[in-house]
């Protein structure tokens, strides 16, 4: 295999990180619905953090290397239409991703809160943070500019 082949290799394995971890947030904000104590708040953040280290990971080993490819491949030029519009949904999506994880913060801040005043019960205002409608449709938006980014990247228009 060439040195071009495991750039693309890693860029297209990236990716795979990268939705991956979209996914395992979406299997959270699904689980954390339901959760009303801070206890089971708290015991989510272990889970946060692979996910912010593999959506991280995933992000910046996709634009490093899909960069790095645009410069070393002649049959691409970071010019191209197709490789600005999946910098731009990068981009997007990093940004939205970054509001999703603030949104939902609040409820584990909030559980942090609760669990050092010792009140460990049943908490109807973490219920609602965690049940918060920003957060999802924010990491709808953050899906949907992951998704347009795949397709950008599979069919790569007006290439």
């Amino acid at each position: 295999m060439t040195f071009n082949g495991w750039l693309l290799a890693l860029h297209v394995l990236s990716a795979f990180a990268y939705i991956a971890g979209i996914v395992l947030f979406w299997i959270l904000v699904v689980a954390v619905r339901k959760i009303d104590a801070p206890e089971g708040t708290i015991r989510m953040e272990s889970i946060v953090k692979v996910g912010n280290a593999v959506v991280g990971a995933g992000a910046g080993g996709t634009l490093l290397l899909g960069v790095w490819l645009a410069f070393k491949l002649d049959s691409y030029a970071i010019w191209d239409g197709w490789i600005i519009a999946a910098l731009v949904l990068w981009a997007v999506s990093g940004a939205l991703g970054q509001r999703t994880g603030a949104a939902y913060m609040q409820g584990m801040n909030k559980a942090k809160e609760l669990d050092s005043a010792g009140k460990a019960g049943s908490n109807a205002e973490l219920l609602g943070l965690n049940r918060t409608s920003t957060g999802v449709v924010l990491h709808t938006l953050v899906s949907v500019a992951a998704l347009l980014l795949l397709l950008d990247m599979i069919f790569k228009p007006g290439a």
